[in-house]
């Protein structure tokens, strides 16, 4: 056995070498890092199932909501043919909602704009900070 493999063994076991502190410092992160990427992955499984849930029933009130909708139309156009002819209270309804449904388009195109890109630029820049912050102190 040579010198060196003699003083660390014979160190104290409260002293421990820089290279042995090294290396169990790099596979306790290895292993602090593996356990919140597993922590974090049955997270998102967990969150993925209810949102999945959520979504679809989602999707059902908005059918039931488009049948309703539906149902509302005809009858603004029955009333208005009490008045007028069916066909032109049928026109007359259908002008209006296109009429909605250009102004809606219009906004959430605006909003699209606004939205582009898609990157997340405050968090990118808050990443660029910390690997700064983590260089300035690995130099020191």
């Amino acid at each position: 056995m040579g010198q060196a493999a003699e003083n660390v063994q014979s160190a104290p076991s409260g002293e421990r070498s820089t290279a042995e502190l090294v290396k169990q410092l790099s596979e306790q992160a290895s292993t602090l890092v593996r356990d919140e990427l597993k922590l974090a992955q049955l997270e998102l499984a967990r969150k993925g199932k209810k949102a999945g849930a959520g979504a679809g029933l989602l999707g059902g009130s908005g059918m039931v909501a488009l049948y309703g909708i539906g149902c509302m139309i005809a009858c603004a156009i029955a009333a208005l043919s009490l008045v007028l002819t069916v066909w032109l209270s049928a026109l007359i309804i259908g002008a209006a909602l296109l009429a909605v449904a250009a102004m809606l388009a219009m906004a959430g195109r605006g909003r699209l704009r606004k939205a582009t890109p898609p990157m997340p630029q405050e968090a990118a820049e808050g990443l660029k900070t910390d690997v700064e912050v983590v260089r300035e102190r690995a130099r020191r």
